[in-house]
């Protein structure tokens, strides 16, 4: 069976026939593990803010097949945010965001800028300042790089939790735990290696970090990073592409809401890429 690709040629649209498409590059996956303790006494926090699921999937390490998403990749159409497979077309939805990663799909908006943000923060106070009362301390000022900080910084810093530490502590060894997990393993951008200041209005209140619908924030997020790469010119894929292998297995298996763990041992990386690209 053919399959019609839509594509977009000297600015007009048409659609064509796909004739057995081999994929034409391998997309670089940014995927990064936090490498960061999950202690006992900041789970009450992450387990309020309806992280901890996340949180615990992030303590398993598996290996992004690139080619796999690569192939899923080429599939990619931005005018309709599917994927349109010989079979026909698929998504990523806000079901699977919720099954797969535990996060709420009701509340507020995440919401917010990466360039101006100050004007968001808590009477209009700095963002470095706010920083340092929240931490208890400034990074240096090599790990520092605009609005953002370097991973190493949060590792080195927050990795072990001290012994008969206070609660106070324990939050703030909480604020960096959060930071670094929304910065891997959601929203994970094409540095792979620095965590963006803009969270600091949200771990500033850990006890309301559960009202926001991080689901929706996170689909939107993947569907932005896919659209980015839809560019030929573009390499690198960032996002929460555990999600995309989750998909792509789903898919060609014909199973429904199976937990990624369950998914990985059952299908093989060539099944799908024979499905996705079939000969």
């Amino acid at each position: 069976m053919e399959f019609a690709d839509f594509t977009i040629e000297f600015g007009t649209a048409r659609t064509v026939p796909n004739r057995t498409r081999q994929p034409t590059r391998c997309v670089r996956s940014v995927h990064r593990q936090q490498k960061m303790i999950l202690h006992d006494r900041i789970l009450p926090y992450l387990d309020r803010a309806n992280l901890l699921h996340v949180a615990r999937l992030n303590d398993y390490w598996f290996k992004l097949d690139e080619p796999l998403i690569s192939a899923f990749v080429e599939r990619w159409r931005p005018e309709t945010h599917t994927f349109h497979m010989p079979f026909g077309e698929c998504t990523v939805t806000l079901q699977d965001v919720a099954y797969q990663f535990g996060l709420p799909i009701d509340g507020h908006a995440v919401n917010g800028c990466l360039s101006d943000f100050e004007q968001l923060m808590e009477g209009g106070k700095p963002a470095w300042v706010w920083f340092g009362e929240l931490f208890g301390e400034l990074p240096p000022e090599d790990c520092i790089d605009d609005f953002t900080v370097s991973f190493s910084w949060f590792q080195n810093k927050f990795r072990v939790l001290p012994a008969h530490a206070s609660e106070e502590t324990v939050q703030i060894y909480a604020r960096g735990y959060i930071m670094m997990l929304l910065s891997t393993a959601l929203f994970m951008d094409k540095s792979g290696a620095r965590v963006h200041l803009r969270w600091l209005p949200y771990v500033a209140d850990l006890d309301g970090l559960g009202k926001y619908s991080w689901a929706s924030a996170t689909l939107s997020w993947l569907y932005k990073c896919l659209c980015r790469v839809a560019n030929r010119n573009i390499k690198n894929l960032a996002g929460p592409l555990s999600l995309l292998l989750y998909k792509s297995i789903n898919v060609v298996d014909g199973v429904i809401n199976t937990p990624i763990c369950f998914l990985l041992e059952k299908v093989t990386p060539s099944l799908v890429f024979s499905s996705i690209f079939p000969r």
